[in-house]
């Protein structure tokens, strides 16, 4: 007899609906295995065929981590392009590379973790490169771009699978993993929220990964909103993805659950569906949930759910259907065509700040010297893959204009250090190979050691001269004449061994420190001082060499020497991704560092044609009277250096526009965790100051004409058409941005919020009639009274322009929406979170699992107004919802206290609440107003009688 062919199990049949086929293998698994698939690096099944998954591959700009792979401009330049189509294709391209990569090495994953969607609500946050705008709208048209690209456009299968980052209100790098960012209802459901259901609702997002913070004092891992919000917006499984090591900062660094048992079950009820914690090492979670399952926090249903959505996830990449995937094959991997698209989006990043006198472009036959500490680098950030082509704004320049043409002087501080005995450090000769950090991939750079092979410093009568860079708040770099910068192994032992700074803990980055009559020299990244011993220099736990900086060359006289020469000059200036503002890191000024003004200055005295072109992961304030030009740029991967040449000389008009506001000074600002853009006059939606650059703007080297503007409403929408004529002489890209403004709103409203914008291209003379529709609904808000969105009847302006502050046309249409109705207290009460103007309070947890509650910010008096507040024919007694202890105070329209209600002594916890009531007499309309003094929450005032 012929042994019979077992049948081929329903997961593995490509004719049934995915659904189905789930349901099959999630019944074939035991627990254990379920249990298994909930950690980031989900074990094989050999029983069942099954292979091993991992869950995040880092793909913000390029594919990362993972060595080399094409490298696009950092995520804030491809917001600069304001070109949706544009970044479409970069993630088209950088999806075909994970795929191609992937054939080669396993290692690299298909779900990526990208694009970043927080909002650039404050410039001095560290990790404003990964965002793409201060606007919601802006951010998720590029958002639903980028994940559009990712994908892929088969209708069945993706060829990678985007999951977006992070959840939710996150603009901070200090204390990030422990403070709370108090978000107002109409600021959550108006701006942080928006970015994050539109990207969604688009239809190619994979999942999500909650951030690191807290929202109204609750963990995002345990946010009721993946629940309330997320998960509602698509038909589509969301596969949560934690953040590295976050479910076990809930009982760590948070203290908010006591164990960790309890604080993974709770995670995993609230949505999440993988956690990333401990490596590549899933048995500390896999004992958890196992605890978890004993101790009854979970059941298996809990499982199956997060199970369930990891496999609908790996049904559609293709893992379950090897011969149907389309994306099976792909071997597109730095191609002309990406080469191409990389220099396409670096020269769509570029914005034009400042031109005055028309400097620029350059002539071909101008003389050009070239100075800044930028200038002959090419920066890379943590979350860049590995260049193939490198070149330097220098570079780009000589190819372009003629080494003879061009002069260079960096601007660095030529220093060598004296030690106390009078010898100096020394760099010894090295024969050792060059070597580029992280260029055979690693799927944790963080662990990535520093080099040991090359020797450490010595000293000698003469020593070497290095190249000092001073970063800001002292920070400094040393660089050896080899161009390798010194840095620490962990053996202790300085040497000349990096190709860049960098690392998760950067060991580049030293410290003078003054001591008696010279300085002591710190090491950052150790915390320890450099001391000079018989087998080389080190780090030593106490004491340090006591250094005297000699000086050889100040930076600013080599500027001065080339920039007198020249007859233009182009400082090239910014920051070094890596320090000071980045991941774990906020800013703390929009200053440039000091060394870096001084350059500035330098030339700017030396020659009045200076051209100012910052290269930065972020906006800076300058004085820009005195410079007749200015561009910016983000770091714009491997072909930045070619774009920036390419605008210069005039083969490419910039067209770049600021995705976000640029200040003009420090005290424009909010405080860092001030997260209320409207109480707080946040971004261009509501700040009333003079920025130094708004959003929008970016200038030509044409010029364009807006005219016959028109509006009709019709049909659920609002039909806006406008030309825009290009009046140069040159062909070039404009960004037509189309704004609205309640004409006479109830409620503090945008002075102007972008509703569409369109990127042409146009030869001299040419017209482009533009047409937008902008449904009803982009004229909501969000009414606290009702507790949802509502359109207000009245006037709206329609704003066309150039930029926000440059509005060429404008008109107003009659909108009609649903009256405003008061709040029925009576039947609803007042939820204390649903405020229209607070001061001194923040919004805090009602319970671990949902709700808002409100308390004063550290524990001293806080005032919430209630508008238009209906009692109806009359009330007698109010009721509060409060824990903690401390007084409430109520009054009506201003005037004096009718209640006052005190808890005398504290209740047992911040979540054990208690209803207090005293006697008041009110009746029809009123605005009620509550005074909180102490430490109490309050989480609900109801009225009754």
């Amino acid at each position: 007899m012929t042994a019979q062919t077992p049948p081929t199990p329903p997961f593995r049949d490509p004719q049934l609906p995915f659904a189905k086929r789930i349901d099959d293998l999630l019944a074939r698994l035991t627990p254990d295995e379920k249990i298994g698939f909930l950690h980031q690096y989900a074990p094989a099944v050999e029983r069942l065929g099954v292979a091993a998954f991992r869950t995040g591959q880092e793909a913000l700009h390029g594919v990362a981590w993972m060595g080399p792979a094409t490298v696009f401009p950092q995520a804030v330049g491809l917001g600069a392009t304001w070109n949706e189509e544009l970044v479409r294709r970069v993630g088209d391209a950088v999806s075909k590379e994970v795929r191609a990569m992937r054939a080669r090495d396993d290692r690299v994953g298909l779900n990526v973790w990208a694009p970043t969607v927080n909002l650039l609500r404050h410039p001095l946050w560290g990790r404003n490169e990964e965002g793409y705008s201060e606007d919601p709208r802006l951010t998720s048209a590029i958002a639903t771009a980028y994940t559009r690209g990712l994908r892929g456009d088969h209708p069945t299968y993706w060829r990678t699978a985007p999951v977006l980052k992070h959840w939710l209100a996150h603009n901070n790098e200090t204390g990030r993993d422990i403070t709370s960012s108090s978000v107002r209802p109409r600021v959550l459901h108006e701006y942080d929220l928006r970015a994050f259901r539109e990207t969604v609702e688009a239809g190619a997002v994979a999942g999500v990964m909650p951030a690191y913070n807290l929202v109204n004092g609750r963990p995002n891992h345990v946010s009721p909103y993946l629940r309330e919000h997320l998960r509602t917006w698509t038909d589509e499984d969301l596969l949560v993805c934690s953040d590295a090591g976050a479910p076990s900062n809930l009982v760590d660094s948070e203290h908010y659950f006591d164990t960790h048992e309890e604080a993974t079950a709770a995670s995993l009820l609230a949505g999440v569906d993988s956690f990333t914690d401990h490596g590549t090492d899933g048995s500390t979670i896999v004992a958890r949930l196992q605890g978890a399952l004993e101790q009854g926090l979970l059941t298996e249903a809990d499982l199956n759910a997060s199970v369930h959505r990891q496999l609908s996830v790996r049904f559609r990449l293709g893992e379950f259907d090897p011969a149907h995937d389309p994306n099976a094959g792909i071997e597109d991997f730095d191609t002309p065509a990406h080469r191409a698209l990389a220099q396409e989006a670096a020269e769509q990043a570029v914005v034009l700040l400042k031109n005055d006198g028309d400097l620029l472009p350059l002539a071909h036959d101008t003389r050009l010297a070239v100075v800044g500490l930028l200038a002959d680098e090419c920066k890379l950030d943590w979350y860049s893959g590995t260049l193939i082509h490198r070149s330097t704004p220098l570079e780009g320049l000589y190819e372009r204009f003629g080494a003879e043409r061009v002069e260079f002087a960096e601007g660095v501080d030529r220093v060598r250090l004296r030690t106390s005995q009078g010898t100096f450090l020394n760099v010894p000769l090295a024969d050792a190979e060059d070597e580029v950090r992280g260029a055979e991939g690693a799927l944790d750079p963080a662990l990535l050691a520093g080099r040991t092979d090359l020797p450490p410093l010595t000293t000698d009568p003469t020593g070497t001269e290095l190249a000092l860079v001073d970063w800001g708040e002292g920070v400094l770099t040393l660089r050896a004449p080899d161009g390798r910068y010194l840095s620490v192994a962990e053996d202790g032992y300085v040497r000349a061994s990096a190709d860049q700074p960098g690392g998760w803990v950067v060991q580049e980055t030293f410290r003078l420190e003054p001591h008696e009559n010279g300085h002591l020299l710190l090491h950052i990244g150790t915390g320890r001082h450099v001391s000079v011993a018989a087998d080389g220099v080190k780090v030593a736990e106490e004491g340090g060499e006591i250094f005297e900086l000699v000086v050889a060359e100040r930076g600013e006289d080599a500027v001065t020497r080339v920039a007198e020469a020249a007859d233009v000059v182009l400082v090239v200036a910014g920051n070094d991704p890596h320090i000071n503002g980045r991941e774990t890191e906020d800013r703390t000024t929009l200053q440039l560092p000091p060394q870096q003004q001084r350059l500035l200055r330098a030339a700017r005295t030396a020659n009045p044609n200076t051209v100012l072109a910052l290269v930065s992961a972020y906006p800076y304030t300058v004085e820009p009277s005195g410079l007749p030009a200015i561009l910016w740029t983000a770091h714009g991967g491997q072909a930045a250096s070619t774009a920036l040449a390419r605008v210069l000389a005039g083969d490419v008009s910039p067209a770049g526009r600021l995705p976000q506001t640029w200040y003009a000074a420090d005290t424009d600002l909010p405080e860092l965790l001030n997260y209320d853009v409207i109480g707080g006059r946040q971004t261009y939606l509501y700040f009333e100051g003079t920025p130094l650059f708004p959003f929008g703007h970016g200038l030509s080297y044409a010029s364009f004409a807006y005219g016959d503007l028109s509006a009709r409403v019709e049909l659920g929408a609002v039909h806006v058409e406008f030309t825009v004529t290009n009046t140069g002489d040159v062909t070039a890209d404009e960004v037509a941005q189309l704004y609205t403004r309640a004409a006479d709103p109830s409620v503090p409203r945008p002075r102007r919020e972008l509703a569409a914008h369109r990127r042409v291209t146009l030869a001299p003379g040419e017209t482009a009639d533009l047409s937008f529709q902008l449904p009803l609904s982009a004229f909501e808000f969000w009414d606290v009274a009702r507790g949802g969105r509502r359109l207000e009847s009245g006037p709206y302006d329609l704003l066309a322009g150039a930029s926000s502050e440059d509005i060429r046309l404008r008109t107003t249409v009659m909108l009609d929406g649903e009256p405003a109705a008061p709040r029925a207290v009576l039947q609803h009460g007042l939820p204390a979170a649903d405020f229209d103007k607070q001061s001194g309070s923040e919004i805090v947890d009602r319970t671990k699992t949902a709700g808002d509650a409100v308390t004063p910010v550290g524990g001293e008096t806080a005032e919430l107004t209630y508008r238009h507040c209906d009692f109806g024919a009359g009330v007698t007694e109010v009721t509060v919802q409060v824990a903690g202890e401390g007084v409430v105070e109520l009054s009506l329209d201003g005037g004096p206290a009718l209640a006052e209600l005190t808890l005398p002594t504290p209740t047992s916890g911040p979540y054990d609440y208690t209803t207090l009531g005293a006697g008041i007499v009110a009746e029809g309309v009123h605005d009620v107003r509550i005074r909180l003094r102490g430490p109490l929450r309050l989480a609900h005032v109801g009225f009754s009688g």
